[in-house]
């Protein structure tokens, strides 16, 4: 009798340059994970049985005609899931929340502000972060509550712990982040188990 496979971490690609270093990322914190396209149906997803799921970035604007979508039920599925920078922007303008386009953009080291919550459990509250965006989250899902802030960004992190929902402006897969890979074992081991 062949043993069950894996479940898997589903880092959903939305076009980030780092989508495969997020995988990565997973990998070395010991989690099997899977690289899938942004057009995946929920159906399959649900299908997949997987342990968590992993929106990435991406360089285009929620805004814009033709930018990378997902289907609105994945949000519904019970799964944890973590968005990343377009991924939590794409997150917190499809569940209520708002995504501002603002004339100027935050590239580079960041300092982020008040750090709380399940993503940053043991870590400091004010840590640098690597940011890349030009559209921000100015007001976070319905029901959510923000849990981190930069000087220009005021939603730069948010959860909604009952509906296992997480989003991050910043990125925690990068080296320049130095906590990021912290926040990501505190998102698969201490969120979705």
């Amino acid at each position: 009798m062949a043993d069950d496979p894996p479940r898997p971490v589903l880092v959903v690609d939305l076009g980030a340059q780092y989508a495969q270093l997020i995988a990565r990322r997973v990998r070395e914190a010991r989690v099997y994970s899977e690289l899938v396209p942004h057009t995946l149906p929920a159906e399959e997803v649900r299908r997949r049985n997987p342990l968590a799921l992993i929106l990435s970035g991406g360089p285009a604007s929620v805004y814009a005609e033709g930018a990378p979508q997902v289907d609105e039920t994945l949000f519904e599925l019970g799964v944890p899931t973590l968005g990343i920078c377009y991924g939590a922007q794409l997150m917190a303008l499809r569940l209520g929340g708002e995504v501002q386009r603002t004339n100027t953009s935050e590239f580079g080291k960041t300092d982020l502000e008040g750090g709380s919550g399940a993503l940053f459990s043991g870590l400091p509250a004010a840590q640098t972060v690597w940011m890349s965006h030009r559209d921000t989250v100015t007001a976070p899902p319905a029901g959510a509550r923000v849990t981190g802030r930069s000087s220009s960004t005021p939603v730069a992190a948010f959860e909604d712990p009952a509906r296992r929902l997480y989003g991050v402006q910043f990125h925690p897969e990068v080296r320049h982040t130095p906590y990021g890979q912290d926040v990501l074992k505190n998102f698969l081991y201490e969120i979705a188990g």
